[in-house]
């Protein structure tokens, strides 16, 4: 850190951001040489599963952070990256600090949706000189976790579409990990910035939005899910043309959170969303996905 900072400065104080699932985030308060404070964001992998990943991620978010100065979208500025490890304790990266909070609470979300949906489509406007590396999913129709007590006939259909080769798609810019927990709002509300650039990817709108759909149905409920592809569009967004390939792309994002319950839920109730256990999500979760089964029908 003090190879980062200007002559006369030192750190005057630290604080720990709460919410992120794979890395820690501290708050760094810089005393300055004319007596004020600027505030940076040093983010670093400890736990031992991802450290084994950091470097790339680090790498991806460090060059999505470059592109992103002066882009237009509300993102910090890098400011230095070590994602070996070979100045730091454990591998990190370290940028500016965005004002502005998360915000997980139903309250103001008819409000919010729209803010979220712009912004999501002023993301997927920006056109790299060099693109990022083509999306990956990981999971597979037989690694899907079916919860307890879930429709059974909604899952097994909800499996099979995924099952499928994935649709043709005309590719775009995506964070790939945009959701309420990546997003910062002030009193407005208005989106002060965008976080958590590790996982930036090229590949199909849809999946952006299927990821946030799901989020939003898991905290605030289905209907909120289905609501925000609706959103998307309003603002200006294009989806997938045929209702199927929609479905597919909500379906593998809705998938793919069954098999992270757990560590989805645990920063919401860190963050006061105490009602949220895992058993909850599941709920949520289940819901969702009967849901869009239900709307193929």
């Amino acid at each position: 850190m003090r190879r980062q900072l200007e002559a006369g400065e030192r750190i005057v104080r630290t604080a720990a951001l709460h919410g992120g699932i794979t890395a820690e985030m501290r708050r760094l308060t810089i005393g300055t040489r004319d007596g004020a404070t600027r505030d940076l964001v040093l983010r670093s992998f400890v736990d031992p599963f991802y450290v084994a990943r950091a470097e790339d991620s680090l790498h991806r978010e460090a060059a999505a952070l470059s592109l992103l100065t002066g882009a237009g979208v509300p993102a910090p500025e890098l400011v230095a990256v070590d994602p070996a490890a070979a100045q730091c304790e454990y591998p990190s990266l370290l940028m500016t600090h965005l004002a502005g909070r998360t915000i997980f609470d139903d309250e103001g979300l008819e409000t919010r949706v729209p803010l979220l949906a712009r912004q999501l489509v002023a993301i997927h406007a920006l056109r790299p000189a060099e693109r990022p590396r083509t999306y990956v999913t990981l999971t597979t129709a037989d690694t899907v976790v079916v919860p307890k007590g879930a429709d059974a006939a909604a899952w097994a259909a909800a499996i099979n579409v995924i099952r499928r080769p994935a649709p043709p798609y005309e590719g775009r810019f995506l964070h790939r990990d945009f959701q309420p927990g990546n997003v910062l709002f002030d009193l407005s509300p208005r989106i002060t910035g965008v976080v958590d650039w590790a996982a930036t990817s090229w590949g199909p709108a849809d999946l952006d939005v299927a990821h946030c759909s799901t989020n939003l149905a898991l905290l605030h409920g289905p209907a909120w899910g289905l609501r925000f592809a609706e959103a998307y569009e309003e603002a200006g967004g294009v989806l997938a043309a045929a209702a199927s390939e929609r479905l597919y792309w909500q379906v593998r994002d809705g998938l793919a959170c069954s098999e992270e319950v757990r560590s989805v839920a645990r920063p919401w109730r860190a963050a006061g969303r105490t009602e949220l256990t895992t058993r909850a999500v599941e709920q949520r979760l289940d819901a969702y996905v009967t849901a869009l089964m239900d709307r193929a029908r």
